[in-house]
């Protein structure tokens, strides 16, 4: 993309925004008013149409449409289009869009508990990653309410496997290997391993693997899917490291500027999206595979060394990310190992 056509695409992208804000009820200082009828907010996505998150956002749209008769309207933006996924946390927190939904790791570096579903096999399960999140979300609601957000709902990928392009024998084997990074647990990952982390929004992707940027990577089927990994790589080691989540956020302010209504619908939509979202991801993550396999890659668990140098890592990262995490993250462990 051009510099002009970067320009112009983010001016297209304020005026959108603002659109939405505006029919909130914005003035000038960037405050409420009273919320109006038939509101409509752009929702910011950073995934393709077919994704199965994207697909979950826009069902959630039409059952809050649906629930508050028409007076809140979701409008749900993929694929990076009114903000790539880098810039959503920040344009919700900001105002520029009213709500979206964001890979939640993605934002370890501001806060070590953005990190707790992406420390290496604490949790490497559908069932312990709901215990894990229902430990962590206490905290994670205080946290996102001093940044002026709300929470609504949260979703994990399946869990994460190694894609590269030749054999895999041990962590040694990747050593100087070009390894795309898409959170701080990820990039610290690819530098214990003794690879060279590249980050890269899922958007990009494809076309890093295409030009040679990025080699490998630890993803889920569903990204592997959606990136079409099969054109440059060609095996996929499933090592259910972990289940990372995309959460869904609302700006407090324009929160704040709902009717009852809304509000309710939102919240309970949020909780229908939730459930139907996580039970769709335990559907797709053995057919993602299958997919994989069907493409021509070769899909095998790490042999015994590569497994034990990751478990080694993620020994190393979970101390790590505790003593980083402090007192709000022993308390998230605890209570999950209590469950």
């Amino acid at each position: 993309m051009t510099r002009v056509s970067r320009i112009r695409s983010l001016t297209a992208a304020a005026l959108l925004a603002t659109t939405g804000l505006a029919s909130m009820g914005f003035g000038p200082s960037g405050h409420p008013g009273r919320a109006l009828a038939a509101e409509r907010w752009d929702m910011p996505v950073a995934y393709p149409e077919t994704n199965f998150h994207t697909e979950n956002a826009k069902k959630f749209a039409a059952c809050e449409k649906d629930t508050s008769k028409g007076a809140l309207e979701l409008v749900v933006h993929s694929n990076g289009s009114l903000f790539k996924g880098n810039e959503i946390k920040r344009a919700v927190q900001t105002g520029q869009a009213p709500i979206g939904e964001r890979l939640l790791s993605a934002h370890e570096n501001e806060n070590p508990l953005f990190g707790f579903d992406a420390v290496p096999f604490l949790a490497s399960s559908y069932d312990a990653s709901d215990k894990l999140w229902r430990a962590a979300r206490p905290s994670l609601e205080k946290l996102l309410d001093r940044q002026n957000l709300v929470l609504l709902y949260s979703v994990p990928w399946p869990p994460q496997g190694i894609y590269a392009k030749k054999e895999l024998k041990s962590a040694a084997d990747l050593k100087g290997l070009k390894f795309r990074s898409y959170n701080a647990a990820t990039a610290k990952m690819a530098e214990l391993m003794g690879a060279a982390p590249v980050q890269i929004e899922a958007a990009e992707l494809s076309q890093a693997l295409a030009t040679g940027v990025v080699e490998g990577f630890i993803s889920s089927g569903a990204t592997g899917y959606d990136s079409k990994v099969w054109e440059q790589l060609d095996r996929w080691y499933d090592a259910q490291a972990w289940l990372p989540r995309n959460y869904v956020l609302v700006n407090k302010a324009a929160w704040s500027g709902l009717d009852g209504t809304s509000k309710k619908a939102l919240q309970d939509c949020a909780a229908k999206a939730e459930a139907e979202g996580t039970a769709r991801s335990k559907e797709l993550a053995d057919w993602y595979v299958e997919q994989l396999k069907a493409k021509g890659m070769k899909v095998e668990p790490p042999s015994p060394p590569l497994k034990a140098d990751l478990e080694r890592i993620g020994q190393t990262m979970t101390g790590d990310w505790v003593a980083k995490a402090g007192e709000d993250g022993k308390t998230i462990v605890e209570a999950y190992k209590k469950m």
